[in-house]
């Protein structure tokens, strides 16, 4: 099972990647980067990125229903959010958060060139490497 750095090279390896990063929601720190960043620091750019995840990942608007008017969600640790996608006009950023056996508060940011990136594959392979990722 592939570490921070082997998942980073594999992000970037997709078709119009231009950066990737795993950052630590919580406090916005970034545990890894690869490539460019699109603040031109990646430390900036992990604090932004982390705003936007602990809000989606936070906010009872994206919560699973309620299970039979019990106390809601569905089981499961962490956030109830698989990803985040922010589009602009010349790029994709996507934040895809990685479950762990501690508290899932991590996720991939993969900033993606609009006009070479496939969102759809890039989605994939990074929900892929999230499952495959090992902390630690």
């Amino acid at each position: 099972m592939p570490g921070i750095d082997e998942c980073l090279l594999e992000a970037m390896g997709l078709p119009g990647a231009r950066g990737a990063s795993v950052v630590e929601w919580t406090t916005g720190l970034a545990l890894g980067t690869l490539g460019a960043s699109p603040t031109n620091d990646h430390e900036t750019t992990a604090v932004e990125t982390a705003e936007l995840a602990r809000m989606a990942a936070e906010h009872t608007a994206f919560a699973p229903p309620a299970n039979n008017g019990g106390e809601g969600g569905d089981g499961v640790k962490g956030p109830s959010v698989e990803d985040v996608l922010v589009t602009t006009p010349t790029s994709y950023h996507l934040l895809c958060f990685v479950d762990t056996t501690f508290d899932s508060s991590v996720f991939f940011h993969l900033w993606l060139d609009r006009d070479e990136g496939n969102l759809a594959l890039a989605r994939l392979r990074l929900q892929n490497l999230a499952e495959r990722l090992v902390l630690g």
